[in-house]
């Protein structure tokens, strides 16, 4: 490989970092919260900036049907494709859409302050700094003068806060891309090679209304749905003897996220609804785990005879597995993580999930890999005061530069 194309790319990173920073800073003050999920206008900024850097962008807007399927309101996919000559094609994917930015803020969420080399805002690190990220380490690549083979691409989406469904399945169910490798959104100082699946249910536990104080004329859901409940976290409490194999990932879980229901404070509730998560472990049967929590509820329910329970699923994210051809993608980022972040990184799993399964799903070779911390607790994601490390966005941008040289450069 030739150490002046290192070099070159190594400079032209540094001399670009105000730049990709004001890029970032541009792309968090948009918001683009989901839910709602009225993402398209920040789509239209995003595809604006990366046409300013001299990119080609399609548009790729999702049918109003499908988005509302989707439980959104807008989404427009943006794909960048860079032809180097013939060989593989990776694709780079990160998404756009972030979740609300709740209380406890000590900044403007779509502010985008810099505090003492931290800039502070909802999407900052969950994703949209990979936007940042593979944006400037294409343009390096660009800049390298390197003799390359092959195809880069960025796949920009804006759905996965709620599944990915018309985002990258969509690029990839329609054959708007075919990449032969992916790295999706991640962190710096790992190289996530399997994570968490996640299911998602809602059910509805429906009785009589009925005056309080003539409440045996009635019958109560919220009761009802009280001992559906206290089932469910006797069951979660039995998940932590589960356990992966993969490291990074530990145990399922089992979370109540979400409750609603009731008329009024004297009236007897006639139907609560209730959202759950279940994270599930690589090793664990996707629908297995559903069918056994589906049944759990409904076998709970059956000791009120009047109550109706219904099992709604929202989401079944399936576990995003260890793949044959992931080893190639890890060891191009991980020599050159190793190298520029100055402590040895390593492929783990993650409890999260994330788009990188509808890759892999695909026969994608797939890892996640981009900017941030350690762990998405140290980057607050999903939480406020979201933050990223300004260093940490350069030194992962010139990871991923320097990883696509070595995956697409013609040996000499």
């Amino acid at each position: 490989m030739s150490a002046t194309s290192r070099e070159t790319i190594t400079r032209h990173l540094v001399e670009h970092e105000a730049q990709e920073t004001a890029f970032l800073a541009e792309l968090v003050r948009v918001p683009s919260d989901n839910p709602p999920g009225d993402c398209a206008a920040h789509a239209e900024r995003a595809a604006g900036l990366l046409e300013g850097l001299g990119f080609v962008v399609e548009r790729h807007a999702v049918p109003e049907a499908a988005v509302r399927a989707n439980g959104m309101i807008s989404a427009t996919n943006l794909v960048v494709r860079e032809r180097f000559g013939d060989g593989p094609v990776i694709a780079l994917n990160a998404h756009g859409d972030v979740v609300p930015p709740g209380l406890g803020w000590t900044a403007d969420p779509y502010g985008a302050e810099v505090r003492d080399g931290v800039m502070v805002g909802r999407g900052v690190a969950v994703s949209k700094s990979d936007f940042a990220t593979y944006a400037f380490a294409l343009l390096a690549l660009k800049a390298s003068g390197a003799k390359l083979a092959g195809s880069v691409e960025l796949h920009f989406t804006y759905d996965e806060e709620v599944g990915g469904a018309i985002g990258p399945a969509h690029l990839l169910a329609e054959k708007i891309s075919c990449p032969d490798f992916a790295i999706s959104a991640g962190f710096a100082y790992g190289i996530t090679t399997a994570h968490s699946g996640c299911l998602h249910l809602e059910v509805e536990v429906t009785g009589r209304s009925a005056h309080a104080a003539m409440p045996a004329t009635g019958v109560d859901a919220l009761e009802a749905a009280t001992a559906v409940l206290a089932d469910l976290y006797a069951l979660r409490k039995t998940l932590a003897a589960r356990k992966s194999n993969v490291a990074g990932i530990e145990s399922p879980t089992l979370v109540v996220g979400l409750i609603a229901g009731g008329i009024n404070t004297n009236v007897v509730p006639d139907k609560v609804s209730f959202r759950l998560d279940r994270r599930i472990i690589p090793e664990e049967n996707a629908q297995e785990v559903e069918a056994e929590l589906t049944h759990r509820i409904a076998e709970s329910a059956t000791r009120w005879p009047e109550i109706t329970c219904k099992v709604r699923r929202i989401l079944l994210a399936m576990p995003f597995v260890p793949t044959p051809g992931q080893e190639k993608l890890v060891r191009a980022i991980a020599s050159n993580a190793t190298a520029v972040l100055g402590e040895e990184v390593k492929p783990k799993g993650s409890p999260l999930y994330t788009d990188a399964r509808h890759y892999s799903a695909a026969g994608v070779p797939t890892v996640l890999y981009g900017a941030g911390p350690r762990t998405l607790l140290e980057a607050n994601g999903h939480r406020a005061d979201e933050k990223l490390v300004l260093d940490d966005l350069f030194k992962a941008t010139r990871v991923v530069a320097l990883a696509l040289l070595d995956l697409l450069e013609v040996r000499r």
